[in-house]
C-alpha cells in the first residue's frame, strides 16, 4: 500500500511539474506557427526523457547516491567541471526564465511591470528554499501545478480531428519557414530532455532514501509521470493551433499567449492561463535553483540537503542563495522573458551533450549501477539520445540567428 502510495503522489507530482515557461512558450510557438506538424518532436524528447530519468532514478536508488556523485566520483573532478561549467550556465539562464515566467504571469494579473516583480518574485523562491523541505518542493509545489491540466481540457473540448492530430506525431518536412520549423524542434528537445531534472530527480530518490526496492516506483513514475506531462506539452500544441493560428497570432511575447484558453473556458480561461503559468513557473524555478545546488555541492563533496538545517549545509544553501540573487538581473535589464525563455531552450540543447554523454558509462559500470546495469534497448535509447544531443548542439546556435 505504501509503495502504491508512492507510486501515485510521484505519477502526480511529474505531471504537475512537468509544463514550465520552456514547454509552455515552446509549444504554444509551435501551435500557432505550424499546427499540429510539430507535436513529433513533443513525443520524441518525451520517450528520451522517460529512459533518462528513469536511469537517473534508478543509478541513484542502486547506489545511494545523487546522478552528480556518482560523476564526479567515477570520472573525476576534472571533468566534473567540464560538465558543472556547461549545465550550470544553462540553468542559470533556466532560472532566469522560470522567474521571468512567474513575474510575466504577475504582471498580466495586476498590470505592474515583469522587471518591478522579478525581485519579489526571486525572494519568495528563497524563503520557500530556506524554510521548507524537499517534500514541499517536490510534492506540494508539483501538485499545485495540475492546474495546468486546464490546457488538456481546452484541448478535448475544442473538438479537434484526431486523425491529424495523429498526424503530427509523425515527422514531415515543413512546407515554409522551414528555418523557423528546425529552430521551433531545438528548442521543443530542449525544453523537453533539459538537464536540471535528471540531477533533482536523482538527489530526490537519494533524499527519500530510495533502495532497490523502489525501482517498481521509479519506472512507474518516469514512464506515466513523464507520458502525462509531455500530454499536457501536447494539449498546448493542439490549443494554440487552433485558437491562435487561425487568427493568425504570432507568439513573440506571453501577452500573445495570455487569451489561448478563452475561446473554449471562458471568463475562466484568463485567470487559468494567469495561474497555469505563474504556478508552473514557481515550481521550475524551485526544482532548477535546488538543481544547481545539488550539483555543485554533490560534485564538490559538501553537505547537502533540502531537508537538513540551513546551517549544517550551508555552502549547499549559499549556492542557491546566490543563484536566486543574480537571476532577476536579466529581468531587471529589461530582457524580454519569453526572448530569454528562447534563448534558454537553445542553449540547453547545446549542453545536452555534457549531460546525457557520461550516463552511458555510468549506467553501464558494475561498481556503480550492479546488477541494474542498462539492457541493450536502454543502451540504444542512450546512444539514440548522444547523437541527437550533438547535433542539436551543432545546428542549435545557427538556427536562433536564422529562424529564432
Amino acid at each position: 500500500m505504501k509503495k502504491l502510495l508512492e507510486i501515485t503522489l510521484g505519477i502526480v507530482t511529474s505531471i504537475g511539474g512537468f509544463l514550465e515557461a520552456g514547454s509552455l512558450a515552446t509549444s504554444a510557438q509551435a501551435g500557432a506557427s505550424f499546427g499540429f506538424a510539430l507535436l513529433w518532436s513533443i513525443a520524441l524528447g518525451t520517450l528520451c526523457l522517460i529512459f533518462l530519468v528513469e536511469m537517473s532514478g534508478r543509478l541513484a536508488a542502486v547506489s545511494r547516491m545523487p546522478l552528480a556523485g556518482v560523476l564526479r566520483a567515477r570520472l573525476g573532478y576534472s571533468f566534473f567541471v567540464i560538465v558543472l561549467a556547461a549545465v550550470g550556465i544553462v540553468a542559470y539562464l533556466v532560472l532566469a526564465t522560470e522567474l521571468g515566467g512567474v513575474a510575466y504571469a504577475l504582471q498580466l494579473a495586476t498590470g505592474v511591470s515583469y522587471r518591478l516583480w522579478a525581485l519579489p518574485v526571486a525572494l519568495v523562491c528563497w524563503l520557500i528554499l530556506w524554510k521548507g523541505t524537499f517534500g514541499v518542493i517536490e510534492k506540494g509545489v508539483s501538485v499545485l501545478g495540475l492546474v495546468t491540466v486546464a490546457f488538456l481540457v481546452a484541448a478535448v473540448r475544442l473538438h479537434p480531428h484526431w486523425s491529424a492530430v495523429a498526424a503530427g506525431l509523425v515527422p514531415t518536412r515543413p512546407a515554409h519557414q522551414a528555418a523557423h520549423y528546425w529552430y521551433l524542434v531545438v528548442n521543443i528537445l530542449g525544453a523537453t530532455i533539459a538537464p536540471y531534472l535528471l540531477y533533482f530527480y536523482s538527489a530526490g530518490a537519494v533524499e527519500d532514501e530510495w533502495d532497490e526496492s523502489h525501482l517498481p516506483v521509479n519506472r512507474a513514475v518516469a514512464a506515466i509521470g513523464m507520458t502525462f506531462g509531455g500530454a499536457l506539452s501536447c494539449a498546448v500544441v493542439v490549443v494554440a493551433a487552433m485558437v491562435l493560428l487561425p487568427r493568425g497570432v504570432r507568439v513573440d511575447d506571453y501577452k500573445d499567449m495570455a487569451t489561448m484558453l478563452s475561446p473554449v473556458l471562458g471568463h475562466w480561461g484568463f485567470p487559468l492561463f494567469v495561474l497555469s503559468l505563474a504556478i508552473a513557473c514557481l515550481g521550475a524555478a524551485l526544482e532548477v535553483a535546488l538543481s544547481l545546488a545539488y550539483l555543485v555541492a554533490q560534485g564538490f563533496g559538501w553537505n547537502w540537503s533540502e531537508n537538513a538545517k540551513p546551517r549544517t549545509a550551508a555552502r549547499f544553501s549559499a549556492v542557491y542563495t546566490a543563484a536566486l540573487l543574480l537571476a532577476p538581473l536579466p529581468l531587471l535589464a529589461g530582457v524580454n522573458p519569453l526572448k530569454l525563455t528562447n534563448i534558454s531552450m537553445a542553449l540547453t540543447a547545446v549542453s545536452l551533450p555534457f549531460a546525457i554523454g557520461p550516463m552511458l558509462l555510468l549506467l553501464n559500470d558494475e561498481d556503480y549501477a550492479g546488477e541494474h546495469r542498462n539492457g541493450p534497448i536502454s543502451n540504444l535509447v542512450v546512444m539514440v539520445t548522444i547523437a541527437l544531443a550533438f547535433v542539436l548542439a551543432v545546428v542549435s546556435i545557427p538556427l536562433v540567428v536564422v529562424g529564432g
